[in-house]
């Protein structure tokens, strides 16, 4: 996500570097540098230049903190101006309504029905509500199919007519069926073009008059950059909608659209999306972006993720057994399975601080753990709760059955025990203070 802006930056940081004290001059080339490394992640010129003025205004009136170099100062500097072109702070999502109504505009291709499946489960699972979901898209019967498929995925009723050709009546419709089956909350996932038409804008205004939503939220293809902010102001000016969408972050996302939106439309970013997976939507933290951005990682939605897949009740039993050095290799592949349900695991690592760099043109999928789990799976019960047993003979056995060379597998059983090890290091910390453990 934005390595191409992360690392440009990170180069313009090094100007001042070494530096005594922040003055007008030792931070010209600097200033330069973000300019041109954010006029290159298709920000446009104007507000690029206006936001570099504004840090070197902040720079040079600000009086650099004894314990702080001038980099330290200058990167917190251009984190707060970057948090703040893109909102500040997390923006309310509007789901009061009985039922909440939610309006997804957008052009074609832009994500938008993966989207309102995502939001669906999002609102299912994390909010406790019980979603409709609305094809309200007349012209490709596609994406009514689409948004079946999705609806069957996440275990959401979608609402279509597929002979009616009058979206209005359609959403009128499906409100009414909503309330029938006390569905507390329509998400409608409108039609959309390749580019933006007077018919389209027609429509979506008929459909926002008719129904007034709670929200309605314009879903951006976050690699299409400024042309994205500029389809956003001409929606923006038809249907004024309440908060803007990311999606496809997982991309070759330059950054211009996050960076731009809303410095322009002057709407906040709601929800940020990647991957086609049904629980890869976030909330958009304006904070925690701009430190991945500058390469900080962001530790603090890497844990909401953890404390999302790992059960309390579960993780005080797994301390337990680690506390008697009882850890085994049951105990290590549940818990993969649980990190493997926290996401992308080259964006899981991104968030680490420091390792985003390390690990941006590395191969890592989703697959990594497989070799693992072959391996573990073909030992037998005994095996797995009791590694000492794992003799050559063993060894042998559970090579062949995963498929692997002894060798990879001594280099497994290897690896585990130094684990361990470590575990028992950690036997001396108190309750609830080791890592990934304790309360909620």
């Amino acid at each position: 996500m934005f390595n191409s802006l992360s690392e440009k930056l990170e180069s313009a940081f090094k100007n001042i570097k070494g530096e005594g004290r922040i003055t007008e001059l030792n931070i010209a080339n600097t200033l330069k540098d973000i300019r041109r490394a954010l006029v290159d992640a298709d920000v446009n010129y104007k507000i690029a230049k206006e936001f570099t003025d504004n840090l070197k205004e902040e720079a040079i009136g600000s009086k650099v903190l004894l314990s702080v170099n001038p980099g330290q100062q200058m990167i917190k500097i251009v984190q707060d101006g970057l948090t703040e072109l893109m909102g500040g702070t997390e923006s309310e999502f509007n789901i009061s309504g009985n039922p909440a109504i939610i309006l997804i505009a957008g052009l074609q291709g832009s994500g938008k029905t993966t989207f309102s499946g995502k939001l669906a489960n999002y609102l299912k699972t994390k909010k406790g509500k019980s979603p409709l979901l609305v094809a309200a898209d007349i012209y490709r019967p596609a994406a009514i199919d689409q948004l079946e498929v999705l609806g069957g995925q996440i275990g959401v009723d979608v609402y279509a007519e597929r002979e009616n050709k009058d979206a209005v009546s359609i959403v009128q419709n499906a409100i009414k069926e909503a309330k029938a089956k006390n569905k507390n909350v329509i998400i409608i996932d409108t039609a959309g073009r390749l580019a933006v038409d007077e018919v389209m804008m027609t429509e979506v205004s008929n459909i926002k008059k008719a129904i007034n939503p709670q929200e309605i939220l314009f879903v951006v293809d976050s690699m299409t950059g400024q042309d994205a902010v500029n389809t956003a102001a001409a929606f923006n000016e038809r249907l004024n909608f309440s908060g803007v969408v990311l999606t496809k972050l997982d991309g070759d996302t330059r950054g211009g659209a996050a960076l731009s939106i809303k410095y322009t439309v002057n709407k906040p970013i709601k929800f940020s999306s990647s991957g086609e997976k049904m629980d890869t939507l976030d909330v958009f933290y304006p904070e925690r972006m701009a430190q991945r951005i500058l390469g900080m990682g962001d530790i603090v939605s890497l844990v909401e993720k953890a404390q999302e897949q790992f059960d309390a009740a579960e993780a005080a039993k797994l301390e337990k057994k680690i506390r008697k050095n009882q850890f085994d290799f049951e105990d290590f592949k549940t818990q993969l399975q649980q990190i493997k349900k926290m996401g992308n695991l080259k964006d899981l690592m991104g968030m680490i601080p420091g390792v985003g760099k390390q690990v941006k043109d590395l191969d890592i999928n989703d697959d990594a753990f497989k070799g693992i789990e072959a391996m573990i799976n073909s030992m037998t019960v005994l095996e797995r709760r009791n590694p000492d047993l794992i003799n050559a003979g063993r060894k042998q056995r559970i090579a062949n059955g995963s498929g692997k060379d002894i060798s990879e597998l001594n280099q497994f059983l290897k690896q585990f025990d130094q684990m361990k090890s470590m575990m028992k290091m950690m036997n001396k910390m108190p309750m609830g203070k080791m890592p990934g453990f304790g309360k909620k």
